[in-house]
């Protein structure tokens, strides 16, 4: 495909030092995952809800704070179509972390994570029947056409090719996997292969990929939360470098940087949270406070209890009092079903 046509690219040295620094953080990586089993559940907990949300929210789909733990973790039926694509973009995340090792990069499973992540919707899992511009609506009601992804007719032949392709880039090891990554993302998103659902399918099997080549941190990170933070730079990224795109003379550089930053961020983070937690007398009160600080909307002492049960009850009532006290969080009754809700 047309970012992966180019043999032994040359790279600057930013984003060389973006994969020297990324391979750095990889060769950690099993260090931290050895780490208390609860607090890499939690972790892992904390992501799959944060996945959920950012990547929908992205796309203007968004749920009641009370309802997105009960939906994402807690398997509720979905109430609306907002829910019901929430919930589907979990099924799709479970389906990655599960069988990424058998997933293959290929148009049926692409075709299968939109099913999964557009719910119910009549074209979930089905290419585009039309041709479908990229616009930027202005507050004023113009619109402009910033970008004309390929055309419905061509679509399911450009997105096989573009398959082929990356496989025979990592067959042939013709780029370094984290190259290869981001001009798959980025030839996908300038096919724009769905009606809608584009942003989130991408975002997906970004995940998939870097599970592939060995980067766990997006089980732990949210990198969706991460790229919801710096939306406005993401966008800015993508249509710089699709510039161009069709007559293969588009740069790729901002787009793979940006990538590249997304993956920086996320390994960062896991660092600075892992750490924390390893400090010593401090493990069980930082677990407790992390578990808290990304509680969503109203909870009660028994849902931190169950996503803590390494840490006594009275430990956890303590921190609660303390945060309560530091007014981080506030308590909304009395007794042990009391809510509690963090503070804004």
């Amino acid at each position: 495909m047309n970012s992966l046509k180019k043999d032994n690219p040359k790279l600057p040295v930013s984003s060389v030092w973006l994969m020297e620094t990324i391979a750095e953080y990889k060769g950690k990586q099993e260090l931290y995952t050895k780490q208390t089993p609860q607090v890499l559940k939690s972790l892992m907990e904390m992501a799959l809800i944060e996945s959920a949300e950012s990547s929908n929210r992205i796309e203007g789909v968004t749920i009641d704070k009370n309802r997105l733990k009960p939906v994402v973790v807690g398997h509720s039926k979905p109430r609306d179509r907002s829910e019901e694509e929430i919930a589907g973009y979990r099924k799709a995340l479970e389906l990655i972390h599960k069988k990424h090792k058998s997933l293959r990069v290929t148009s049926e499973t692409i075709k299968e994570l939109h099913r999964l992540c557009r719910g119910e919707i009549w074209d979930s899992g089905k290419w585009k029947e039309k041709d479908n511009d990229i616009i930027r609506k202005y507050p004023d009601g113009h619109v402009e056409v910033i970008f004309k992804p390929v055309t419905a007719k061509q679509t399911p032949q450009m997105v096989e090719q573009l398959c082929l392709s990356y496989e025979n880039s990592l067959d042939q090891l013709k780029y370094p996997p984290l190259y290869a990554a981001a001009g798959f993302v980025l030839d996908f998103l300038s096919i724009h292969p769905f009606r809608d659902g584009n942003g989130r399918v991408s975002r997906l099997l970004t995940l998939l990929i870097l599970y592939q080549h060995g980067y766990q941190v997006g089980k732990y990170i949210s990198l969706e939360r991460i790229v919801e933070q710096s939306k406005e730079t993401y966008y800015e990224a993508l249509n710089k470098s699709s510039k161009s795109w069709h007559e293969a003379k588009h740069d790729i550089l901002p787009w793979l940087n940006y990538f590249l930053g997304t993956i920086v961020s996320a390994y960062k983070e896991f660092e600075a949270r892992a750490n924390a937690i390893k400090e010593e007398g401090g493990s069980k009160t930082s677990l407790v406070m992390d578990v808290i600080d990304h509680q969503h909307g109203e909870f009660t002492i028994s849902d931190v209890i169950n996503e803590c049960s390494s840490v006594s009850r009275v430990m956890i009532k303590n921190v609660l009092l303390r945060m309560k006290k530091d007014k981080k969080i506030r308590c909304l009754g009395r007794g042990k079903s009391a809510k509690w809700v963090r503070m804004v």
